[in-house]
């Protein structure tokens, strides 16, 4: 009989978001793949989780992927995680899923952390309607990509790096306008935790020369 594949989502910053499900999962599993070892090794250590990891990520996950439907046709249970949220949201995930129903291999997705959903709530923008967009392509395409959404009237929702913070946000006011509502949230579940909120304008004096840290989303209220 085949093996199951988990997905499973880990905390995006404060560790005790992990779910109990989750610990268990990962206690029973015989093989977690992870995005980067070290990272995922202080969550378990941190919970006390001693398992066999390997790693998978965006770079060797088309050399691994074989080697990892083949353990689980042999009857394996796998976790995978990514370094912090849901595998497959802007991490990888994906292709392993994909190969797996092609397998017939069983997937089962715990619920859990993804930094896009508190960003939003937060926001105070409109949230029964929006569009995820993840990280933009860079150079030439991200300019191209904004000009497809400029028309879009639900939520936008943007990942970003700190150092291209301000640049991504000038490249907003130049598509979307400078009066656009938006906010932006880094830091999330950690201490230093901010959800910054205004037009775009007040957005990028706040934010001009300042030295940002964490992982970036970025709400874009849509076209009125």
């Amino acid at each position: 009989m085949s093996g199951k594949l988990y997905i499973v989502p880990t905390p995006i910053g404060n560790l005790d978001d992990i779910t109990i499900r989750a610990q268990k999962v990962l206690k029973d599993v015989e093989l977690i793949l992870a995005e980067d070892t070290r990272k995922t090794a202080i969550l378990l250590r941190h919970f006390s989780i001693e398992n066999r990891m390997i790693s998978h990520h965006l770079h060797n996950e088309h050399q691994t992927v074989n080697s990892v439907i083949e353990k689980l046709l042999s009857g394996m249970k796998i976790a995978l995680v990514s370094d912090a949220g849901t595998p497959s949201i802007s991490d990888p995930g994906f292709l392993i899923v994909r190969e797996c129903i092609k397998n017939d291999i069983e997937v089962e997705t715990l619920p859990g952390a993804v930094a896009f959903v508190p960003a939003l709530v937060n926001s105070g923008l409109p949230s029964e309607r929006f569009c995820f967009e993840g990280f933009l392509p860079p150079k030439k395409g991200r300019q191209k990509r904004l000009l497809q959404l400029k028309d879009e009237n639900r939520t936008m929702i943007f990942y970003e790096s700190p150092h291209r913070l301000y640049k991504a946000l000038e490249q907003l006011a130049e598509i979307f306008g400078l009066d656009r509502r938006a906010s932006v949230s880094r830091e999330l579940t950690k201490i230093y935790e901010e959800n910054r909120r205004g037009t775009i304008s007040e957005l990028l004096i706040h934010f001009k020369d300042k030295n940002i840290k964490g992982e970036i989303v970025i709400i874009i209220e849509g076209k009125d």
